[in-house]
């Protein structure tokens, strides 16, 4: 049976895997469920945007989600999709981490109201409490070791080595939702599809020690139609939080996606509906240059994450970036325009403008911000830099790279001008 939410899943190409029977559950009445997020880092990147927005897609549909944040399970790590063990961080700095990934979450969904109004837990909660002794007699008596190791995060790890530590993920995970069975009536968890054999372990799990159905969802791990891999610009990871990734930032990451991704893009990452996604599709390939189905993806994913207003400003100072005098960017203070800003310290002697590009953090590498200077592809206050020996003093400057990508940069100094 399929139910409106599971057929727009399915519209959208969000469903890898799926449970029997999930479609006549849901059909049943309201359901409590969850998705986990690590605390890998001080925030979320882009791809958590599929499974984020897959939630808020459930609470439309009547239904209540929940946001477990790992602050348990994120001292531990999980193996999938890792060619070696993961650097086991500190508990303070998961527990910050985790912080401020509960704080990043809220705008997505509706905590307050109603009977679906959604839930944020962390399982450092249950999981720090438990005991060795009987953790082991009453939940690990539950799993094969051999079906833990024919699990593909498992089996992909066992020709470089995997650690009991990272092996003991998929039970701790499955006792989450185990947790959350019994504490908020939770039936259902969604996720990549990386994560398929540990959400089938927990459903199997709640199926042996509780004797009740439990049922899974996975979707596809977004992947750019050329190979390279999503979510990554010249200058790295592109963040949901805004001091890492900027408003500006991100219209500009959306806006550069390829023709041939864009329609699956806007079915994963906007509300739009099928038909409009259908004819913006049309239109792009009607009129590639306009970029419209672009424009659309970069408008709305842009303000799900930054609000409407910091929308319209990267939208403004994306066309503007357009213009051949981008001198504008200098009249901006920090916070205004969306525009990436980067202060850099006084220094004794001037600075090559390749070292500058790196410190700025406007390209990854010295040797990207080299190559990009002998391309051609930099211009510092509208004039193109054409030596690797140039080199800037204190000052305010206004860099473009490439056709629309700009920044400004200050390089502090007693020959600095004041605004």
């Amino acid at each position: 049976m399929k139910t409106p939410v599971l057929e727009d899943f399915e519209q959208r190409g969000l469903i890898a895997d799926v449970s029997a029977d999930l479609g006549a559950h849901l059909a049943e009445g309201s359901r409590t469920i969850y998705v986990g997020f690590d605390p890998t880092a001080d925030s979320l990147h882009v791809g958590s945007l599929v499974p984020l927005l897959a939630l808020r897609r459930i609470q439309l549909a009547g239904h209540r989600p929940i946001v477990l944040v790992g602050g348990g399970t994120g001292l531990i790590g999980d193996p999938a999709g890792k060619v070696g063990e993961r650097a086991l961080n500190a508990g303070e700095q998961v527990a910050a981490w985790a912080d401020r990934l509960k704080a990043q979450v809220r705008p997505f969904l509706d905590f307050d109201h109603g009977p679906q109004a959604a839930v944020l837990v962390d399982n450092h909660e249950w999981l720090a409490q438990l005991e060795l002794i009987p953790f082991l007699r009453d939940i690990g008596k539950h799993f094969s070791v051999g079906a833990m190791i024919a699990r593909e995060s498992v089996r992909a790890r066992l020709g470089v080595g995997i650690s009991y530590t990272e092996f003991s993920y998929q039970v701790l995970q499955a006792y989450d939702f185990l947790a959350l069975h019994e504490r908020h009536g939770c039936t259902v968890q969604m996720g990549g599809s990386d994560q398929w054999g540990n959400i089938t372990a927990g459903t199997e799990l709640i199926r042996r020690v509780r004797g009740a159905a439990a049922y899974g969802l996975t979707m596809p791990l977004v992947v750019k139609s050329d190979g390279t891999k999503f979510g990554k610009t010249e200058t790295g990871t592109v963040w949901l939080d805004p001091a890492r990734t900027s408003a500006y930032e991100m219209y500009q990451f959306w806006l550069n996606t390829a023709d041939a991704d864009v329609g699956r893009f806007l079915k994963y990452f906007t509300f739009l509906s099928p038909g409009e996604i259908d004819e913006l599709v049309r239109q792009t390939q009607v009129a590639p240059e306009k970029r419209e189905a672009q424009r659309a993806l970069a408008s709305e994913v842009t303000r799900l994450v930054h609000g409407e207003d910091a929308r319209r400003e990267a939208e403004r100072a994306g066309q503007r970036a357009f213009d051949d005098d981008v001198s504008w960017v200098l009249e901006l203070e920090p916070e205004e325009g969306g525009v990436p800003s980067s202060v850099l310290p006084a220094s004794e002697a001037a600075r090559p403008i390749w070292r500058v590009l790196k410190d700025a953090g406007i390209v990854p590498s010295t040797s990207e911000a080299r190559r990009l200077i002998q391309q051609g592809g930099i211009e510092v206050n509208r004039r193109r830099v054409q030596s690797l020996d140039e080199t800037l003093v204190a000052g305010r400057y206004a860099v473009k790279v490439g056709k629309r990508r700009v920044y400004r940069v200050i390089i502090e100094g007693p020959g600095a001008p004041g605004k």
